[in-house]
């Protein structure tokens, strides 16, 4: 207990550390315009954050993307159980997975708009952050399984089920897990990007777009704030999920040890 209030007292104190800066480097300047205070931008997010829109403009976003991640980790799945079974399918498809992670995602939002409508493009872009670390990742954890306890299951016979839940899944799930851990922060900033640069409607993005257009700087900033908060509440959240569900494993495994 100790040690967590400690650890909050540090972190607390590098904020306002940061705060200070923020706020010295604002006053120094003397121009809002180019360097509103972290006061104006508070002031301007208690603002927005009492208004029905800026809810409504938050949920979208945050939908975009988990729409996007949901259909990267079936398809991720799928690629990796498709490509670890044929051969031939890995070599046809690992020059795609190399090229979607060395292309930039402004590229990718460009050549999309082509084809999607605003409101797709980001579950696009996040899907295509996520897709090539779920597929590598699951891909890595099938090939690191035992082959002697597939022997071993094929030789008791065991029922898909069992195999799946004694077998594939605990190898697996550590690939998987960590996976998710590394993208999904990172598919929230892409995604909050391709907001921008699409212009997407009821949108995070499309607040930050018009902030800067119409040169609202404590909004582009208020907005900012937005991103970077929720950025750091969605990895906090997985870390915690998975962290539960590593102690879930931890005492599983007790209890099943336990004589």
């Amino acid at each position: 207990m100790k040690k967590i209030a400690k650890s909050a007292g540090i972190t607390l104190l590098v904020i306002a550390f940061w705060l200070a800066v923020w706020w010295l480097a604002a006053y120094r300047m003397g121009r809002e315009l180019l360097l509103p205070s972290p006061i104006a931008v508070l002031e301007k997010l208690a603002s927005l954050a009492l208004t029905a829109e800026f809810w409504r403009i938050v949920l979208r976003s945050i939908l975009r993307v988990a729409c996007g991640i949901l259909l990267a980790i079936v398809c991720g799945l799928l690629l990796a159980l498709l490509t670890s079974r044929f051969a031939w399918l890995r070599r046809l498809f690992y020059p795609l997975l190399s090229v979607i992670k060395a292309t930039p995602v402004a590229s990718f939002v460009i050549l999309a708009l082509l084809w999607l409508g605003s409101s797709a493009l980001p579950i696009f872009i996040a899907m295509l952050i996520v897709l090539p670390v779920i597929w590598a990742a699951i891909s890595d954890g099938i090939g690191s399984l035992d082959p002697r306890l597939s022997e071993v299951c094929h030789l008791f016979n065991f029922p898909f089920g069992k195999r799946l839940r004694l077998f594939y899944l605990p190898t697996v799930t550590p690939y998987f897990l960590s996976a998710c851990k590394t993208s999904i922060g990172l598919a929230w900033k892409a995604g909050v990007a391709a907001e921008v640069l699409a212009v997407s409607p009821v949108s995070i993005g499309k607040q930050l777009f018009e902030a800067k257009m119409y040169l609202e700087t404590r909004e582009l900033f208020a907005w900012t704030v937005v991103v970077v908060l929720l950025s750091l509440l969605i990895e906090g959240a997985v870390t915690l999920l998975f962290r539960s569900l590593g102690k879930r494993d931890i005492r599983r495994d007790s209890h099943a040890k336990a004589p």
